[in-house]
């Protein structure tokens, strides 16, 4: 049987950067400041919101994800609005984790604690690098000292504290993120998410790449920083439950990611915003208009979702495979009689024998030797 969540997560994209950094390529405007349009937008997304409660019927609310973008660019008010009207569409028998994107640009005290009041209890802070240097290159708009300062306030501030860092950067050593590993894990956050720097084409660092201006390190090096992350963090306390995701606890592991990675259902609003449904036994994606513009006109005539796909069978069953073996676990094992896999067919029997992969309890996992190589034992699997 399988394990997905039968609650309802809700994702809130809030399109408004800063600055934007060269290496993102997710759905982001500059921002200019306090618009009509971001009021426009505001109330769409609570339109959107109210309008998808009552298409899914009484489901109870799983989380709430405010991301970008950099939400924490929203008045608090909006915020407030915004986690009053999920918690209008879907019921709710008990508090649920409400996480919200910020950069440390952000960190007034006054402002963390408005949204606090509002009712974030979970921040995700984009440090991203405590080397000046490093955030020059990254184009980030706050410095190394004011990340410390955030993570100092927003401790004070949130009962859960997430930092991202970005790490694999060009001419980085195993001794300088080693180093940088060190001094993060002083601060006392309890998530961190150190993310591999991915270069995607349609960015500024993806022309730089294909200019051969931009030098990142290889697979082995890359591979060599990987091991490294993992053996300081969990020398720290932290557990290594996503590939991506480190936690000193169970109860500081990111609760709405959990339940992506393991299936469940989520809507999405605001521009470009994704969502993943259930609708009379299949798996059904949804993509909101990208474009403000178009999603404000798009949730005023009921059509907010740019491109809607119902999955056939077997492909649904891969994306629940790709997402829950990035956990450490893992997938129930109906997952493998959906995908035509057995322990004796060949790239099962294979990867169970050298040891990339277990089956045990009813669940396939991939072991600590596998994390490392996940992209190479997926293809393998589903191949």
């Amino acid at each position: 049987m399988d394990d997905r969540p039968g609650g309802v997560a809700v994702y809130v994209h809030w399109p408004y950067c800063a600055r934007i950094c060269p290496y993102c390529d997710f759905n982001v405007v500059k921002d200019r400041g306090w618009r009509e349009e971001q009021a426009v937008l505001v109330q769409a997304i609570l339109t959107d919101l109210e309008a998808q409660g009552a298409r899914l019927g009484p489901r109870p609310l799983a989380s709430i994800f405010f991301g970008g973008g950099t939400p924490s660019l929203m008045r608090p008010d909006d915020v407030a609005s915004v986690i009053s009207a999920a918690q209008r569409s879907f019921s709710q028998a008990g508090p649920v984790e409400v996480t919200l994107e910020a950069n440390p640009t952000d960190a007034e005290a006054a402002h963390f604690a408005a949204l606090a009041n509002a009712g974030v209890n979970r921040l995700s802070l984009g440090v991203q690098s405590l080397d000046d240097r490093e955030l020059a290159f990254l184009g980030r708009n706050h410095s190394a000292d004011e990340a410390r300062r955030a993570i100092e306030v927003a401790g004070k501030t949130f009962e859960r504290l997430s930092i991202d860092l970005i790490y694999a950067l060009p001419g980085q050593t195993v001794e300088a993120w080693q180093s940088a590993l060190d001094e993060a894990v002083k601060l006392g956050f309890e998530h961190i998410s150190p993310y591999q720097l991915t270069v995607e084409p349609e960015t500024a660092f993806g022309r730089a790449f294909e200019r051969g201006m931009l030098h990142v390190p290889d697979e082995d090096q890359a591979a060599d920083l990987f091991e490294a992350t993992q053996a300081i963090l969990e020398e720290s306390g932290f557990e290594a439950y996503e590939v991506s995701n480190h936690a000193r606890a169970s109860a500081a592991r990111s609760a709405h990611n959990l339940h992506v990675w393991r299936g469940g259902d989520y809507v999405g609003v605001g521009p470009g915003a994704h969502g993943r449904l259930t609708e009379r036994g299949a798996r059904v994606s949804t993509l909101a208009h990208r474009r403000i513009a178009d999603y404000v006109v798009g949730v005023a005539s009921g059509q907010p979702w740019s491109e809607t796909r119902r999955f056939p069978p077997r492909e649904a069953a891969e994306e629940r495979l790709l997402l829950g073996l990035r956990t450490t676990e893992g997938v129930p094992g109906v997952m493998m009689d959906a995908l035509d896999l057995t322990p004796e067919s060949a790239p099962m029997a294979g990867l169970l024998e050298e040891g990339f992969v277990t089956l045990q309890g009813g669940r396939l996992a991939v072991t600590a030797r596998g994390r490392p190589l996940l992209d190479a034992v997926l293809k393998r699997l589903l191949v």
